[in-house]
């Protein structure tokens, strides 16, 4: 009964640990805690072979070490493989102003308050014609004053913006699928009211449309924007960087990134209407999906047998939680997210879905599932470790952390920056210690459609929401009309 209880105590502490200490403080005493615990890993090598020795005179021991030695191959195979699709990757560059198609930018918000503004006034800033530029913003019913943000957005930008806004929250897939509706380009790139984009982003994003006629959708290049703000961001921009830049690239190179982010995506017309109603009423387990959008929509892409590719060169800059709380309900609904899209994959990927080789595609869908396949007994092995061969278990475990750290942190260091690489290795610490739960519980919990996220404080919320300003060229409809 004292167990769980010890156990939300450890977690706490870690988590005030890792929010108020001192950066470099942080850094030190996490390079002293890997290298102590390989030093002790070293030294105590003939007790762990002595216990390998005995758990090798066990059945269950043999069928772990197989167990083992066969996860260990697959991932170091798909490492291998991933890395040798990265060395082919190249992002394409610009055309000229004439070649770009129209385009529409579609910015759906909620409870963002002044992010939205600034996210508007960035792209308005964009190199893109301004003839063939659309930007439509819209209020999904927010309970804070997005809205009288907007307003101010409009204006000072006038007919370089539209703004709507919906009778009530209707979640993020509505918002969106009211601004396909709306929008009159030949390309959707669809922005996260919290984000920033380049001066050549849109332009680099519509690239990819006019190069190949089979692109369908193009994934841009997140990074953080709130990494100086707060420990967990900072060490978000080190993953994100790897992410996006390593995984998406190689997924990019046989034309199959599996998720166009929610802070920058671009998308074919055609290829949207072609499942717009499809997208708009999709359910999982008899309710309808209110998450996920951005996943589900490269999914239905991808089945048409349309490509999707990544654009390193396209930026886009995105506030990320710099709690603990808001971190885990972003992973948790982002991984809610995946497992229901591997599922909706899973029922194409194997058939005759697009021209050309499919292998690729195919091995990126099987990875994720081994991903979830072994989360209860990885999470079981974990336990069972513990509790039976305590140092065994944290002294690997920190081995193991420092040489996959190594990856993120040496392609980070050449990519970007050497200092802020560092922080490759307190997040995977982190990650290991206080969100190995998330895929799990995410699994358990699939069913679920909360966002979980931008909500408000139950004491900031009025009990009517505030009134709009009023402005000529805004209609407040329910979507889709």
């Amino acid at each position: 009964m004292g167990s769980k209880p010890n156990a939300t105590r450890l977690t706490n502490r870690i988590i005030k640990f890792v929010s108020t200490a001192s950066p470099n403080f942080l850094l030190l005493g996490t390079f002293i805690l890997l290298f102590g615990a390989v030093s002790l890993f070293y030294f105590l090598n003939p007790y762990f072979e002595a216990i390998r020795l005995e758990r090798m005179n066990t059945p269950s021991g043999i069928a772990l070490m197989i167990l083992g030695l066969t996860l260990l191959t697959l991932k170091v195979a798909f490492l291998i493989f991933i890395f040798r699709l990265y060395l082919r990757y190249r992002p394409m560059n610009s055309v000229s102003d004439e070649e770009l198609p129209s385009c529409t930018v579609i910015v759906p918000a909620y409870n963002e308050g002044e992010l939205v503004y600034k996210t508007l006034k960035s792209l308005v800033a964009s190199d893109y014609p301004v003839e063939k530029l659309q930007i439509i913003s819209i209020d999904d019913g927010s309970k804070d004053d997005t809205w009288q943000w907007m307003c101010k957005a409009k204006d000072e930008l006038g007919d370089r913006v539209a703004i709507y806004q919906q009778p009530k929250n209707m979640g993020k897939r509505h918002a969106l699928y009211r601004g396909f509706k709306l929008g009159t380009g030949d390309v959707f790139i669809t922005v996260d009211s919290d984000s920033i984009v380049d001066e050549d982003t849109l332009r680099v994003m519509t690239t990819p449309f006019v190069k190949n006629e089979k692109c369908g959708a193009v994934a841009g290049n997140v990074r953080v924007l709130n990494k100086e703000k707060a420990l967990i961001p900072r060490m978000l921009n080190v993953s994100f960087a790897f992410s996006f830049e390593f995984i998406r690239s190689a997924q990019s190179t046989i034309g199959s990134v599996l998720c166009t982010p929610g802070a920058l995506s671009a998308y074919r017309r055609e290829a949207v209407f072609n499942c717009l109603e499809q997208w708009i009423t999709q359910t999982f387990l008899g309710q309808v999906s209110k998450i996920g959008e951005d996943r589900a929509m490269t999914n239905m892409i991808l089945k048409q047998g349309y490509k999707v590719f990544f654009q390193r060169n396209a930026l886009v800059y995105t506030n990320t939680p710099e709690k603990y709380k808001n971190l885990y309900k972003m992973f948790i609904r982002w991984e809610r997210s995946n497992i229901r899209e591997n599922i909706a994959m899973s029922r194409f990927a194997f058939t005759d879905f697009r021209e050309g080789s499919k292998v690729g595609a195919r091995i990126l869908l099987l990875n994720q599932w081994l991903k979830m396949v072994m989360a209860y007994p990885a999470l079981l092995l974990m336990f069972f470790f513990i509790l039976t061969y305590p140092l065994l278990f944290f002294t690997s475990t920190f081995a193991s952390i420092l040489i996959f750290s190594s990856i993120q942190a040496l392609f980070y260091a050449k990519k970007h920056n050497a200092a802020e690489s560092l922080w490759a290795y307190p997040y995977s610490l982190f990650f290991a210690f206080t969100l190995f739960w998330i895929t799990p519980y995410a699994i358990a919990t699939a069913g679920r459609s909360g966002w979980l996220t931008r909500e408000l404080p139950k004491e900031s919320i009025k009990e009517t929401d505030p009134q709009p300003q009023p402005q000529p060229q805004v209609v407040a409809v329910a979507a889709g009309s």
